[in-house]
């Protein structure tokens, strides 16, 4: 086991149960990748399944054919039937649109300076973003910076673990107050309360 997944079997005789039958939470993650092409990617993934989600990224970026990405100016001037002739909604034409202007207003820095902030103020500057929620911004915390204390609480697969393997109710209040004992490794934590209530964890290709 990881130091992680030491500590939750140190602190908890459930999760020193259960680990050992869960594949090791992933020590290593891609740090580098850029919080503005992150975000553009999950909202395209919002509320899609895999396969179609991925269709219409690949016709967003094919609609700017000499780059590999386009650049926030670039979504900005894009015509909103230019964007949705490659399958976006109006609400995620939208979205995109804001998270360009948000990264042109300093709001949302370059991977390198958002890897200086804390969690919280990461949060509070991707969701000033229209079309991104808590939940987005926290899953790029854990599988993107790889930051190790997250625990999203609003999930509600990490929910439905925590009620599998403690037998109790959990709101998302409560269930905050309880995984304070799960700090500062809570992220492993979320990864194994996937497990137990045997439900898929969010992709990393989504974020």
């Amino acid at each position: 086991m990881n130091d992680a997944e030491k500590h939750l079997a140190q602190v908890c005789k459930r999760f020193a149960k259960v680990i050992p039958t869960h594949e090791p939470f992933p020590t290593k993650f891609e740090k580098r990748k850029d919080p503005y092409r992150a975000l553009v990617r999950a909202v395209v993934f919002q509320q899609l399944s895999g396969k179609a989600a991925t269709t219409i990224h690949n016709r967003v970026l094919a609609l700017f054919p000499d780059k590999d990405h386009p650049e926030p100016e670039d979504l900005l001037n894009a015509p909103d039937e230019l964007l949705r002739s490659a399958g976006l909604s109006r609400q995620k034409s939208a979205a995109l649109k804001d998270i360009a202007q948000k990264r042109l207003d300093g709001i949302i820095p370059q991977s390198r300076a958002l890897a200086r902030l804390d969690n919280e103020e990461i949060i509070e500057r991707l969701t000033a973003a229209r079309g991104v929620g808590r939940w987005t911004v926290e899953m790029y915390l854990i599988f993107t910076l790889g930051r190790p204390d997250v625990l999203p609480i609003d999930d509600l697969g990490v929910r439905k673990g925590a009620e599998k393997l403690y037998k109790r109710k959990f709101t998302p209040k409560t269930l905050g107050a309880y995984g304070e004992r799960w700090a500062p490794w809570r992220s492993a934590a979320a990864w194994h309360l996937w497990r137990v209530a045997d439900t898929q964890t969010p992709e990393q290709s989504k974020l």
